[in-house]
C-alpha cells in the first residue's frame, strides 16, 4: 500500500460510524460472549493458536459477529478474504479459491474466508464452496442473522463449528459506551462528551443487546449536542432518547426466532404465567405475525394442556381463532391477548394427550385390534346372522346407566391410558390476576 492509499483508507476509517471505529482489534477488546471466548475456550484457543476450523457465527445484530472475524484477522498468519452474499456470486467464489490454492502452492500458507450473511447464498453458491472447505483449502468463517441449520447447507453444516452469539448484557453494553466516550482517537473524546448517568442508562436499556444500535445513537447524540460553558458536549436523556430510532424487534416470519418466540409464548401459558405470555404475544403481534398462527397453537395448547382440567380452555381458543379470522387486525389483538390470559391461568392437565400417545405406541407396536363380536356393528343386511352385537349389553337399560362389560379388542386385557387430571393445590401465580380465586393446601 503506498502513502496515498494508506492516507485515504485513514480518512475513510475517520469518517466511518462509530460502531465500525470502535470494533474491538485483540481478543482482549472483545465485550461479552464469554461463553465462546472466555478464557479456556475452544474458539480462544483456536483463535490464539491460530489453529482455527471452519466456523459459522450466527446471532442477532449487533452482537459481535463480525468483530469476532475481524479479530482473526489481525491474528492470524492465513491469507485472509471477505465475501458479503448479498453482493458475492460463483465467479468471487471461484476468485477467491484460485487465489488460495495458488497461495497455498508457492507460500505454504492457508486462506481464512469470511462470508457474511452467508445465509443469502443459495444452495449452488454454498455447494461451490463444500469441497474445497472439506478438503481444508478454506478455513470458512460464516455470518448470519438466521439459524444456519435452517438456512445453510447441511454438510456446510456438519464440516463447521457452530456458535451462537447472544444479546449483550447492559453491564457489557455500558462497558462499550464508556470506552466510546473516553477514546479520543477512534471514539468520541475528542468531543469532550458528557453522558448523564440516565442518559447512558437509557442508551443501554433501549439498545436491547444490539451494541451497534447503541454506539450509532450515541454518536449522534454526542455530535448533535449543546455545548456548555466548559466545552463540553452535553447529552442528557431527552436528547438520548431523541438520538434512538424506534426499535425495530428482531423476529423472522420462518426462522429462528419465528420458533424461539412461540415456543417462548407458548411454555409462558403452560408454565401459567399470564404476564411473560401477554410479553412474547406482543412481540410476535408487533414484528407481524400471522395472528392465526397464533390463535392456532393456543388452540392446539388447550387440548394438549389444560384438557378436561377445565373443558372451556379449548372452547374460549377455537372462539378466538375464529373470532380473529372475522375481525382480522388490530382488534384481533384483544381477543388473542383474552384468550392468553385465560389459558394461562387455567388449571392443567395433559392427560389426554398423554393417553393418546400411549395408545398410538401400542397400536404402532402391534396390539391385537381385533373388534370383539358384541362390539361389532349391526347396521346391514345379515349382521344378526354373522353373530354381530351379539352379547352386548345396552348401558342405558341398567340402574345408573351403566353395566360392566369389556370394550377391549378381544384378548386384550384392560389397560390405563387416561388418567384424570387431579385438582392443583397450594397458591398458584394465577390467583395475583384476580381473575380466579387461589386454591389453598
Amino acid at each position: 500500500m503506498d502513502l496515498f492509499a494508506a492516507q485515504a483508507e485513514r480518512e475513510r476509517d475517520a469518517e466511518a460510524p462509530l460502531a465500525y471505529r470502535m470494533r474491538p482489534r485483540t481478543l482482549d477488546e472483545v465485550v461479552g460472549q464469554r461463553h465462546i471466548i472466555g478464557p479456556g475456550s475452544l474458539l480462544r484457543r483456536a483463535i490464539e493458536s491460530d489453529r482455527l476450523m471452519s466456523v459459522i457465527f450466527f446471532g442477532p445484530p449487533g452482537t459481535g459477529k463480525t468483530t469476532l472475524a475481524q479479530v482473526i484477522a489481525h491474528h492470524t498468519k492465513a491469507r485472509f478474504e471477505t465475501l458479503n452474499a448479498v453482493s458475492s456470486g460463483v465467479s468471487d467464489i471461484r476468485r477467491v479459491i484460485e487465489a488460495a490454492q495458488e497461495e497455498r502452492a508457492l507460500y505454504g500458507r492457508k486462506t481464512v474466508l469470511f462470508i457474511d450473511e452467508i445465509h443469502r447464498f443459495n444452495k449452488a453458491q454454498q455447494d461451490a464452496l463444500l469441497p474445497f472447505v472439506e478438503a481444508g483449502l478454506i478455513v470458512l468463517i460464516g455470518a448470519t442473522t438466521e439459524n444456519p441449520y435452517f438456512e445453510v447447507n447441511p454438510a456446510l453444516v456438519s464440516r463447521s463449528h457452530v456458535f451462537r452469539l447472544e444479546p449483550l448484557a447492559e453491564e457489557d453494553l455500558l462497558i462499550l459506551l464508556q470506552r466510546a466516550l473516553a477514546d479520543g482517537e477512534r471514539g468520541l473524546g475528542r468531543y469532550h462528551p458528557y453522558v448523564t448517568e440516565a442518559a447512558q442508562r437509557l442508551l443501554v436499556r433501549v439498545a436491547a443487546g444490539d451494541a451497534r444500535r447503541m454506539l450509532n445513537a450515541l454518536e449522534a447524540a454526542v455530535l448533535s449536542a449543546p455545548i456548555d460553558a466548559q466545552g463540553r458536549a452535553v447529552v442528557d436523556e431527552e436528547q438520548a432518547s431523541a438520538s434512538l430510532q424506534e426499535r425495530q424487534v428482531v423476529y423472522d416470519r420462518q426462522g429462528d426466532e419465528h420458533y424461539d418466540t412461540i415456543s417462548a409464548f407458548i411454555k409462558s401459558v403452560r408454565g401459567s404465567d399470564p404476564d411473560a405470555a401477554m410479553l412474547w404475544l406482543a412481540k410476535m403481534l408487533h414484528a407481524g405475525e400471522d395472528p392465526r398462527f397464533i390463535a392456532r397453537r393456543l388452540t392446539i395448547l388447550a387440548a394438549e394442556d389444560i384438557g378436561n382440567a377445565d373443558p372451556m380452555g379449548l372452547v374460549v381458543a377455537i372462539a378466538a381463532w375464529q373470532a380473529v379470522e372475522r375481525i382480522g387486525m388490530p382488534e384481533g389483538r384483544i381477543v388473542l391477548a383474552q384468550a392468553t390470559a385465560y389459558l394461562a391461568t387455567a388449571p392443567k392437565s395433559n392427560a389426554a394427550y398423554v393417553a393418546i400417545d400411549k395408545a398410538l405406541a401400542d397400536v404402532a407396536q402391534g396390539l391385537p385390534l381385533t373388534v370383539p363380536p358384541h362390539l361389532r356393528g349391526t347396521g346391514y343386511p345379515g349382521a344378526e346372522a354373522l353373530g354381530s352385537g351379539r352379547g352386548y349389553l345396552y348401558p342405558h337399560d341398567f340402574p345408573g346407566h351403566y353395566v360392566e362389560q369389556s370394550y377391549w379388542p378381544e384378548g386384550v386385557e384392560p389397560r390405563q391410558y387416561y388418567i384424570p387430571p387431579v385438582p392443583a393445590h397450594g397458591k398458584r401465580k394465577m390467583a395475583r390476576t384476580g381473575e380466579r380465586e387461589a386454591t389453598e393446601d
